[in-house]
């Protein structure tokens, strides 16, 4: 990987090379290395190169014409979790649960922008002036936003969340200290036992990841659809499998396709489940209907601070889609879903799992909840808290859907 001292250097051979291809004419990859390489070669007449160097400039300049310029090297470090640009020169990234920045620059802030741009071609999607918003993906899966100027003051901004190939498990949660095993098997049964169930926390605390963990547990004989955002859920274990992905407007404003008519046009697919990647407005009266009408072991994600909290957010969001009395929302919300799993980051970065609650139902006009199990910290080592989920009640109240599954 190149750093900041080489950046006018890979722009000058990547001109020269420019300057050697007829770019009306398609080139493949083999060619454009030679034609890089001879450039290089070249250059190191004027100046001293190392074999190394040569190497790095290389495969620098190769990224820039045909791939992702610098961040391709980023991309394939598998150690960096989170990838975040804030216009050319400020590039920061998530290792092990710690941001650094890096010592990488982009060559021009439209050189950020066309990648910008690239990257939202993949999915099909246009990011510019005009529309200078987008949530999309890379062809791995992994998630991206985009901000362009003028909304972006200080250049392109671009994140993304990396995806792997090979997902966690349970095992694997269990193995980190992320969850218990006591608690993994009950939450094993209860999506085996079609418990609707709705995971929350605040932003990078593991929703997508956990989902996907709990999609393992659902029987390979039903069929599930999922609706996202951007797709990234990754359910290996079900075959009769149907996915839906959001689309925005078009440059006219037209023929957007939302979350809600997602969720509407799912209902009609015969669906044994419908998993919402992340619900975050007027589509949460969608999906709470859905839960309760028939579509048991139903799992959705949302941003919230507590269990408490994220149940006062599903209320708003429920309002922004229906005027209608809180009492009655806060009924349609208690009766479809069954269980909140709550997702954390401590002080050390690590994930956890911090709480599994049971909506008990309305006791005073209010959701009444049953704590089931709870994080307890025991101590800190080497920098790691040390604890786990403790089971803190005697168990589930409802356990109809438990005995019919033969639990």
């Amino acid at each position: 990987m190149v750093n900041n001292n080489d950046v006018e250097l890979v722009v000058a051979i990547k001109n020269m090379v420019y300057e050697r291809i007829d770019t009306s004419v398609d080139i493949d990859n083999d060619e454009l290395l030679e034609v890089i390489e001879n450039c290089i070669i070249e250059k190191s007449r004027s100046m001293m190169i190392s074999v190394d160097r040569r190497q790095r400039l290389g495969a620098a300049v190769f990224n820039a014409m045909r791939r992702l310029d610098i961040l391709s090297d980023i991309l394939e470090d598998d150690s960096v979790t989170e990838i975040m640009i804030n216009g050319t020169e400020n590039i920061f990234i998530e290792r092990n649960g710690h941001i650094e920045k890096l010592d990488k620059m982009f060559e021009s802030e439209q050189k950020l922008s066309d990648i910008a741009q690239k990257i939202a071609a993949l999915s099909n999607k246009i990011v510019n002036a005009s529309v200078p918003i987008v949530d999309t993906r890379l062809s791995d899966g992994s998630r991206v936003s985009i901000v362009l100027p003028p909304i972006a003051l200080n250049g392109p901004v671009i994140t993304i969340r990396k995806f792997f190939e090979i997902p966690l498990t349970i095992e694997k949660l269990i193995e980190i200290g992320s969850i218990t095993e006591e608690a993994a098997d009950f939450l094993e049964k209860a999506v085996k036992a079609k418990y609707n169930l709705f995971i929350s926390g605040a932003t990078g605390s593991g929703k997508t990841t956990f989902l996907n963990v709990l999609s393992n547990f659902i029987p390979k004989d039903e069929r599930v659809i999922t609706i996202e955002d951007s797709a990234e859920l990754q359910l290996k274990n079900v075959d009769n499998l149907v996915r839906l992905e959001a689309r925005n407007a078009n440059v006219e404003g037209k023929n957007a396709v939302s979350i809600r008519d997602l969720i509407r046009a799912s209902l009609r697919m015969r669906p044994d489940r419908i998993i919402v990647g992340e619900v975050r407005g007027e589509e949460t009266l969608d999906m709470i209907q859905a839960m309760s009408t028939g579509h048991d072991g139903s799992l959705s994600t949302g941003h919230g601070n507590s269990p408490s909290d994220m149940m006062a957010r599903l209320e708003t969001m429920v309002l922004m889609g229906m005027d209608m009395p809180v009492s009655a929302v806060r009924q349609q919300i208690s009766a479809a879903i069954d269980i909140i799993v709550h997702l954390g980051r401590l002080r050390d970065k690590t994930r956890r799992v911090l709480k599994i609650v049971e909506i008990k139902g309305l006791s005073k006009g209010e959701i009444a909840y049953n704590t089931l199990y709870e994080f307890k910290e025991t101590g800190e080592k080497d920098g790691r808290v040390e604890g786990g989920l403790v089971k803190v009640s005697a168990g589930l109240i409802n356990l109809e859907k438990m005995q019919r599954a033969g639990y």
